[in-house]
């Protein structure tokens, strides 16, 4: 037999009356099953049980007794206790002593739920986030069919988990009065979010009649879900996901209601809080994975244009939360950010030419004077090279593969990409990025003949599996790793450079691919095609330019080097 937390029942266990105890104590040491049985319990005997049997229920039962207790060492040993180790013998005796008169456990709210509950239903509680019980606490509220949200959990076992918290009143009191603190503690992100009932929106302020409401939705969390869902395309869902995430969380830790019961002034209290999150502990911090525990919902504070970006998008959602008559009323309508209006084109996030050049060269020496393993420096040179022949942004770099690399009927090398909304486009693949591929290619071992790839192989491979694409997270932070190895580099010659360094993201190179072009004589229109980016110019929807004339501008600013 295993000892396991799960067998004991929420009901106490029994401990051994003190005649099974002295037949137990005579068997540790040796005495035979048959002995001692006889001697201390020949009514149990004369009943047709075996010596051993009767052995091995007093055993499992200390066992139980044990685990219930939360004493999992003790319960061990005597699961292993036998007369033929004199030392587990010796302990299994003294373990019997300690657990005599031990007072019955009472379950505390950060209790995982497998001390408490049958293995079937753990294992359903777990797959759907709930590993304590302060987690189970917030999902039996007081309404019919709590369970119905939880795939695998049933009638039967909703009534077991109902009768345990019935039994333990006290767990549910306790669970609701630390939830404001417990979410102001550990902020978790948007597919791990356990709402509270109090304030998920079911009882929400400005909540529409339920009768004339569109969505199926009870509360809030599952209506913007159903908004997300409208959108298609993965990286808008992302982004519309953040906005919404942030807001909620807000309105729970910082507000301590629900996001169908913000008020205007609410809605002008968050934009400040935009601008500059606090306590910047609770929501500030470098980009993590959104497994990680130490993952933010910020990484810094908003521009005003960011900041306007994420209002646009929360008005957006509350218009069509209106108009599926969810909610009566738009906290946001009419609340702008100053300053908020999107810039065409942003140079100051762009290296000039020189200082491409002093970055390189800390590039060139990554293995040799800084550590880094040889594949990741080969793998950080191509992606600086290509990121900025191409202007590609890290979202298409990640999910580029060789076959979407073709030349057209001019001679002119094109990589097909999908931007934003799914929307298919090329950008003119120069000599330099082709030249930098090339290399790649080799210090891969793979081909370099276009008729010899493998079309769906990665642009860019997994050091650990070169078949495998590396994710968008994962090139951001070798990236912003490479920034500051620079920064440290050249903070002694030009510290202007360094600064610039360590403010640097990925996406600096696709401005300095812009801002190169537009300096070298590229006509904006040019750039604008290769950029997909409409916004250069408010008429550019009515300015074309030839795709042999594109190519041929791209390709003679971004020559490959010479030799």
């Amino acid at each position: 037999m295993e000892p396991s937390s799960a067998s004991a029942s929420h009901k106490d266990p029994s401990w051994p009356d003190e005649a099974a105890l002295a037949a137990y104590r005579a068997w540790l040491p040796g005495v035979p099953s048959r002995a001692a049985v006889d001697r201390y319990l020949p009514d149990r005997h004369a009943a047709g049980a075996s010596a051993r049997s009767v052995i091995g229920r007093i055993k499992r039962q200390l066992v139980v007794f044990a685990t219930s207790r939360a004493q999992a060492d003790m319960a061990a040993v005597l699961v292993a206790s036998s007369p033929f180790d004199r030392k587990l013998a010796k302990a299994a005796a003294a373990a019997i002593e300690t657990l005599r008169g031990m007072p019955s456990p009472q379950p505390l709210i950060g209790d995982a739920v497998e001390r408490w509950l049958p293995v079937r239903l753990v294992g359903v509680l777990r797959a759907a986030g709930i590993r304590t019980l302060a987690d189970l606490t917030l999902r039996v509220p007081r309404r019919r069919r709590w369970w119905a949200g939880i795939e695998g959990l049933g009638p039967a076992g909703a009534r077991h988990i109902e009768a345990f918290f019935a039994q333990h009143p006290a767990l549910t009191e306790r669970a609701r009065a630390l939830v404001t603190v417990a979410q102001a503690q550990e902020l978790v992100p948007w597919e791990r979010l356990v709402v509270p009932e109090d304030v998920d929106g079911s009882r929400g302020t400005f909540r529409a009649p339920r009768a004339r409401c569109a969505l199926a939705a009870s509360n809030d969390y599952q209506a913007v879900n159903a908004w997300l869902s409208l959108h298609e395309s993965a990286a808008t869902q992302r982004a519309y996901r953040k906005k919404a995430e942030r807001l909620i969380l807000w309105a729970i830790v910082e507000r301590g209601r629900a996001l169908s019961s913000l008020t205007t002034e609410d809605a002008i209290a968050y934009r400040a809080f935009l601008r500059h999150p606090s306590p910047r502990a609770r929501w500030v911090g470098a980009p993590q994975p959104r497994s990680s525990p130490a993952w933010r919902p910020f990484a810094g504070d908003l521009s005003a244009r960011s900041a306007a970006y994420a209002l646009s998008v929360l008005n957006a959602l509350h218009r069509w939360l209106i108009e599926q008559r969810y909610v009566l009323a738009n906290p946001f309508a009419g609340v702008k950010v100053r300053g908020g209006r999107p810039a065409q084109l942003d140079t100051s996030h762009a290296f000039a030419e020189h200082e491409c050049k002093l970055v390189r060269v800390v590039a060139d020496g990554l293995e040799s004077s800084y550590g880094w393993s040889e594949p990741a420096a080969q793998r950080l040179r191509f992606m600086l090279d290509f990121a900025y022949a191409t202007g590609l942004p890290i979202s298409e770099l990640v999910g580029a593969l060789l076959g979407a690399i073709e030349a057209d009927a001019h001679g002119d090398t094109w990589i097909r990409v999908v931007g934003k909304g799914h929307k298919a486009g090329k950008v003119v693949l120069p000599p330099l990025a082709r030249a930098a591929l090339d290399r790649y290619l080799v210090q891969r071992g793979l081909p370099v003949t276009p008729s010899k790839w493998r079309p769906y192989t990665p642009l860019i491979g997994s050091l650990g599996d070169d078949r495998n694409q590396i994710s968008s997270w994962r090139l951001w932070r070798v990236m912003k790793r490479f920034f500051s190895t620079a920064a440290d580099v050249v903070e002694e010659g030009t510290p202007a450079l360094a600064e610039k360094l360590r403010l640097a993201t990925p996406h600096w190179t696709r401005h300095t691919h812009a801002t190169h072009l537009l300096q070298g004589g590229a006509e904006l229109t040019t750039v604008r095609d290769n950029l997909r980016h409409a916004s250069l110019a408010t008429t550019s929807m009515y300015l074309h330019t030839d795709d042999a004339r594109r190519a041929k501008q791209v390709t003679d600013r971004l020559a490959a080097p010479r030799s």
